[in-house]
Order: C-alpha cells, then sequence, then structure tokens
C-alpha cells in the first residue's frame, strides 16, 4: 500500500506544471465518462517502424466531425450517411491500411463542465473497433473544435489560440483528452495512434493559413499550440496503462507545411513516459494540398506539370531534413487532389506523391469529404469511396495508390 502511494506521488511529480494527476482538476462529471475495460498489449515497435507499418490511410471526412444536427445525427448533418460495418470492411478490403477517424466534440458537450454525451463516446469506439477489428490502424483526433474567430469565447465551445482565449482553451483540451484517454486504454494497442489537434490556427484572421512568422498574432498562436500540444500530452500519459506508450501524432499551427519550415517555432511537446519506454513516440503531423492550383484551387490548373511536381518533391525533402532524418517521422493527416474531370492527371499527381513520400518512409491518409459532384462550383470535389454502395468513385485511383506503395516497399 506504502509502495503505490509512493509510486503514484513519485509519477505525478515528474510531469511538467500543466499536467493534472489528481481527478479532481477535472471538470467533467466522471459517473458519466466511458471506460475503457478491454485488455492488450502494446507491441514494443519504434516509431519509425509504427509509421512505415501503417501504409496508407483513407479520411471518414464529413462524418463524426459533421457539427451540424445535434446528438447522434450529427453524424450525417454534413450529408453523408451514417457509417456501418459493411463500410469500414470495403475500406479495409480496399488494401487501405489506416483510417483517419476525425472526431468533433465540443458540439457533444451535455452540460457546462465539459461532459461528453456518452452516447456519442460509444459511438466513436463502435467505429474505432470496427476498424481496429479489420486489423487496420486507427487515427482519432479532435477535429473541428477550433473556434470560428478571435473574440471572448462562450464556455465550452471549444479552442482558440489568442491570449483573451487561452484559459478555456486549456480547459477544453484537458478535459476532451482526459475522457478519451479514460475510454481509449488499456484495450487498445498500437493499432490505435492519437491526434492532438486538427488545423490549429487563427480562424478568421488574415493569416488563416499563410504563417507569417513576422506577425504577431501568428507568433502568439504558434506558442500557445505548443502549449496545448503539451497539455493534451501530460493528460494522456497521467491515465497510465497503454497510454503511457500511445503514439501521438502532433500539429503545429493550421498543420500547414510552411508553419514548419518558415521558422522553428513549432516544438515537439515533452514527454513524460515510463521508464521502460526508450524512444519518442511523437509523430509530426502535416496536411498536403499542393500545389494548391492543381490540387485545390478551382478553376485552378487541371494539368500537372513538371515544375508543380517538382514544387511537391521540395515539400517532402523538407520534411525529411527537419524532421525526420532527427528522429521524427512524418503523417500527412490529409491529402490528396480536387476532381476537375481530370482524371488523368490526378492519377499522374497521385503516383508521384505516393512514390516521392514513400522514398522517406512518409504515411499519408487521404482526406475524403463524399463529394465528387463537379457541376456546382464548390472547390472541394474529394469524394472517392462511395460509402452507400461500397466502391470507389475513381477506382484507378485507388489502385494507383496502393499499386505505388506495393513498389516502394
Amino acid at each position: 500500500m506504502c509502495k503505490r502511494i509512493f509510486f503514484s506521488v513519485i509519477f505525478c511529480a515528474v510531469f511538467s506544471a500543466s499536467v493534472f494527476c489528481a481527478e479532481s482538476s477535472y471538470n467533467f462529471k466522471k459517473s458519466k465518462a466511458i471506460k475503457d475495460s478491454k485488455q492488450k498489449t502494446f507491441s514494443q515497435v519504434d516509431v519509425k517502424q509504427q509509421v512505415f507499418n501503417m501504409e496508407t490511410g483513407w479520411n471518414l471526412g464529413n462524418t463524426l466531425d459533421a457539427t451540424g444536427g445535434t446528438a447522434l445525427k450529427s453524424e450525417i448533418s454534413w450529408g453523408m450517411p451514417y457509417t456501418t460495418k459493411e463500410m469500414i470492411d470495403g475500406i479495409a478490403a480496399s488494401r487501405i491500411k489506416t483510417i483517419r477517424i476525425p472526431v468533433s466534440w465540443a458540439n457533444h458537450f451535455i452540460d457546462d463542465r465539459y461532459t461528453i454525451d456518452p452516447a456519442w463516446m460509444k459511438r466513436v469506439k463502435q467505429i474505432v473497433d470496427w476498424a481496429i477489428d479489420d486489423g487496420m490502424y486507427v487515427i482519432l483526433n479532435t477535429h473541428h473544435d477550433n473556434y470560428p474567430r478571435n473574440e471572448n469565447m462562450p464556455h465550452c465551445s471549444g479552442y482558440y489560440p489568442s491570449p483573451v482565449n487561452s484559459n478555456e482553451s486549456i480547459l477544453y483540451v484537458k478535459n476532451v483528452w482526459a475522457q478519451i484517454a479514460l475510454a481509449f486504454n488499456s484495450g487498445y494497442d498500437e493499432h490505435l495512434v492519437f491526434e492532438l489537434l486538427n488545423e490549429p490556427r487563427l480562424r478568421g484572421h488574415g493569416h488563416e493559413w499563410d504563417y507569417n512568422p513576422s506577425c504577431k498574432d501568428c507568433k502568439y498562436a504558434a506558442g500557445q499550440i505548443n502549449k496545448l500540444n503539451q497539455i493534451a500530452v501530460d493528460v494522456i500519459r497521467a491515465s497510465g496503462s497503454n497510454n503511457l506508450k500511445r503514439f501521438i501524432m502532433v500539429s503545429g499551427i493550421a498543420a500547414s507545411f510552411n508553419s514548419y519550415i518558415k521558422d522553428n517555432s513549432f516544438t515537439f511537446p515533452k514527454d513524460f513516459m515510463s521508464e521502460e519506454i526508450s524512444s519518442q513516440r511523437f509523430i509530426l503531423s502535416v496536411h498536403i494540398y499542393a500545389p494548391y492550383e492543381f490540387a485545390m484551387k478551382n478553376p485552378g490548373v487541371r494539368d500537372i506539370s513538371a515544375s508543380q511536381l517538382g514544387e511537391l518533391a521540395y515539400y517532402f525533402e523538407s520534411l525529411n531534413e527537419k524532421f525526420i532524418q532527427k528522429g521524427y517521422p512524418v503523417i500527412i493527416g490529409e491529402y490528396g487532389a480536387t476532381n476537375k474531370d481530370n482524371l488523368d492527371a490526378r492519377i499522374e499527381w497521385f503516383k508521384f506523391f505516393i512514390s516521392e513520400s514513400r522514398k522517406y518512409g512518409i504515411t499519408s491518409c487521404l482526406w475524403d469529404n463524399g463529394d465528387m459532384d463537379t457541376e456546382n462550383t464548390y472547390e472541394e470535389k474529394f469524394g472517392f469511396y462511395n460509402r452507400k454502395q461500397q466502391v470507389w468513385y475513381f477506382p484507378e485511383i485507388c489502385e494507383t495508390i496502393v499499386e505505388t506503395l506495393k513498389k516502394e516497399e
């Protein structure tokens, strides 16, 4: 009994000042929290091999991350059908090894204490479990909880990396990740990866997507995001068991390539893990839709040039030099090329993207928002998998991804 108390005190003491070891420091109602009760053994795989093993991924976009509707109906509020086991089975059968499951949480608080609706947490767990039962890796995150503008943010509205919203942002991160860590722990091995914050940024700001190191707001936001990442890591590790070993994806401001390369404002959190873990467990999260004129902009350009492919190669080379060679592997959490009725050009782009990124052991997750209709002018036509019929809208693209990956192994 005395030894157990002593270990608990020492364990909490080694965490940074932002750690919250005592249950009383959380706001959410413990009686409502879903607790993991299963047991799985976590393998001894290192972080580089982990990312390599994840091979290639797909995003369940515009689904659990959707913020319209109420309660469980929010899942279909952005036009996607309810996720089914058949849908997940279809993705796994397509030789996609990893599924990224974006989840928004702030619209599922049931009180003013950041308590997550237990029905919502159970639904998230159900979909995660389907994927893991199919032998897939799962990336689970917090997605559309970045408040849309810089003002005095209402209580329980998410986070925003500005001075006026610092306290609210900390409460959000601390309480949400504490509840996720309770629900996903000893029953999940290395096949479950946590991703802390999706594209954390100055929403509504002139530099929302274009990080500028000379912008005072940008510099503050980058530092604040580093702080929020540290808090989330500390909370996850403090939950113990398999979460001491959990691989964690970390994003800088907007998860943008430019924000990582333009200066050194992004820093990885410090990791206070148990002594038997000798290697670091962090993975850099980056989103790449490049070159923008081809991959996202509408109308932009429909054909891809050699110089544009060179620009894409520069992204991978730079990430390798600044992070991968220093022991921090990279997962591209979102990538893709919007549909402009230019299938041949997109196939060329995907083949180059996978071939070049895989040279450095990078795993990439295709963004899929379900929309492939080119009749309207909305630019983000990232529909790839038909979730009602369990077939690919563009099977040639899926085949290009998995076959190119196979050649690079």
